[in-house]
This record gives C-alpha cells, sequence and structure tokens, in this order.
C-alpha cells in the first residue's frame, strides 16, 4: 500500500507555504511512547498537558514533546525535565533551556512576553541555550505511520553521526512531507529530508543562513507569507537568515499581497494564490483522498522607490 509521502513526493507536491504557523516553541523532555494527541496520551501528566494547551491557546505558542532519538532513551532518576524556549521572528529569534524538577512547574510561568518576542522577563532558571541547532525530527506515528517510518531512522542516523542538537518531536504538521523537521532557532520548517540534507541546513543554521532545497517555510509566518519570503529568496539569492521579514499580507483566501523587507530598505510585493492540489491524494496515511490547500507564488515585484 502507498503511503502520504510516497504519493506526495511521486505527484511533486510543493513544499514551500506548508510549515506550521507557531512563531514561538515550548519544547518539553517526554521520553517513552506517545499517542496520537500526546499532551494527554503520553506519560506527560494528562492534566498539565490539557493546562498547558489552555494556558497558550491564543498566544501563537505551540507546545510539543521531544526526546533523545533511540527507543530506549530516557532520563535518569532525579535528572529533571528538560525543556526549550524558542522565538523565531527576525531579528528576536532565541532560545532559552532550563531543567525543571517536572513539566508541572511550566504551568505558573507566564508566556505572554515571550510569546511576543521577549526573554527578559522568564524566571533566572531560564538561560540562553548556546548549543548546536536543534533539529527536530517528527517521529510521532500515532499521528501517521509515516512519521515513525521515515522519521525515527533519520534521528537514529543522525544521532550515531555525532551530530549534536537531534531530538524527535510529536508533531510539526505535514505528514506526507515525511522525513519532516524543524530547526531552531530561526524556525525553518524541511521536508522529504535525508541525514545529508540535513547536515547542510545544520551547517548553513550555525552561519546565520538558510538552506532553500526543501524548506517548507518559516513557523513564524502564516502559509502565504512562508510562501512569499521563499520566493522573494528564490528571486535574489538571499540566504542570511534575519535579512527577511514578512511585514503585511493584505487579502484572504485564495488572494493575497504579501510585503516582504529586507534589513537594506527593499521591499517587495508577492502575489500568492491558494490552489486545490490535484489530482486528490491522502492527506494523511490511511485518510481519505483530499485535495490538500497550495501557496502558488504567481508573480514577485521589487516596487519603485519613493520620489523625493
Amino acid at each position: 500500500m502507498s503511503s502520504c509521502a510516497t504519493t506526495s513526493s511521486d505527484l511533486a507536491e510543493p513544499l514551500a507555504g506548508t510549515a506550521a504557523h507557531a512563531p514561538t516553541w515550548l519544547l518539553i523532555e517526554q521520553p517513552g511512547p506517545w499517542g496520537a494527541d500526546a499532551l494527554t496520551g503520553s506519560r506527560l501528566d494528562p492534566a498539565v498537558g490539557r493546562a498547558l494547551s489552555r494556558a497558550t491557546q491564543g498566544l501563537g505558542v505551540q507546545v510539543a514533546l521531544i526526546r533523545r532519538p533511540g527507543r530506549s532513551a530516557g532520563r535518569g532518576p532525579g535528572d529533571g525535565c528538560r525543556v526549550f524556549l524558542a522565538h523565531t521572528r527576525p531579528g528576536r529569534s532565541w532560545i532559552r533551556t532550563a531543567t525543571l524538577p517536572s513539566a508541572a512547574d511550566l504551568l505558573g510561568l507566564d508566556l505572554a512576553a515571550p510569546a511576543a518576542g521577549d526573554a527578559g522577563g522568564l524566571p533566572p532558571a531560564w538561560t540562553p541555550y548556546t548549543g548546536e541547532p536543534l533539529v527536530l525530527v517528527c517521529t510521532n506515528g500515532k499521528r501517521d505511520r509515516c512519521c515513525a517510518v521515515l522519521g525515527r531512522p533519520l534521528a537514529a542516523e543522525l544521532a550515531a553521526s555525532g551530530a549534536e542538537g537531534i531530538w524527535e518531536v510529536t508533531h510539526i504538521g505535514g505528514h506526507r512531507f515525511s522525513p519532516t523537521l524543524l530547526v531552531l532557532p530561526y524556525g525553518y520548517a524541511y521536508g522529504r529530508a535525508t541525514a545529508r540534507s540535513v547536515r547542510e541546513v545544520l551547517a548553513a543554521t550555525r552561519e546565520g543562513r538558510v538552506v532553500l532545497d526543501g524548506c517548507r517555510g518559516r513557523s513564524a509566518w502564516e502559509r502565504p507569507g512562508q510562501a512569499a519570503e521563499l520566493a522573494v529568496r528564490e528571486a535574489t539569492g538571499e540566504t542570511r537568515a534575519e535579512a527577511l521579514t514578512v511585514t503585511a499580507t493584505e487579502g484572504a483566501a485564495p488572494a493575497w499581497t504579501v510585503t516582504v523587507a529586507h534589513t537594506d530598505g527593499r521591499r517587495w510585493e508577492v502575489s500568492v494564490a491558494q490552489t486545490a492540489a490535484a489530482p486528490p491524494r491522502p492527506e494523511s496515511c490511511g485518510g481519505a483522498l483530499g485535495s490538500p490547500a497550495r501557496m502558488d507564488v504567481t508573480a514577485v515585484r521589487e516596487p519603485a522607490p519613493a520620489l523625493t
């Protein structure tokens, strides 16, 4: 039986504009099995999971569980719970980390300021993360079997090669683009990844750059903005992660005009159209055939400079 990932790849479904929209990520280390809804279907106290979902609703904060690659990977007695908080908007991209007695200690955390990009009010236990970029490989087979069949071997291979910062993650969307991953601090998502392509992404991220091949978009933006930003990068060759910002998105489905600004003052107006992917295909293994929305860039225009 063909998988959703195989079908999507065979149909050459575009990746641009398919990343989850989440400017801020809260990542909680939770070894062991994960259910389809991992916050309430894992060894994490389901009451804590439900409370975190309520606390982050409407803030633009995505909560996800992470674990080290390998079925036997886990925390030792007294190790505490490793957590990360990351913000991904350009100019304010950062990662903070802490080791807490348990995930329940997150319930008193005020997330409003971090959600807006301000880490200054976090408790002293939250310190700047100075390690390798975080590579979060989706491996939750309870959400979709492609994530397990394709994601777990990729995460294991990367970890075995000595790459640091590699974690399995519960869900980042887009099963049919497996193996999928999110790279922090900049928040670019990638699909149909290989160990070689991830190593290239890691090297670029260390240098503050973006690899466009296989890129689904930056999670800071909604889907039209993701597609527009990547189109400007393709048109200009700009790879510096913090060089471009989506400053405005006008319109509504199925058509938008997105303004993308450069730190040097240049601006582009990008026309984005939402179309239905054809022919119908499963968006998830075992799911009904559907026509997922895709973001097609129809024009990239650099406005003329204002008259003085």
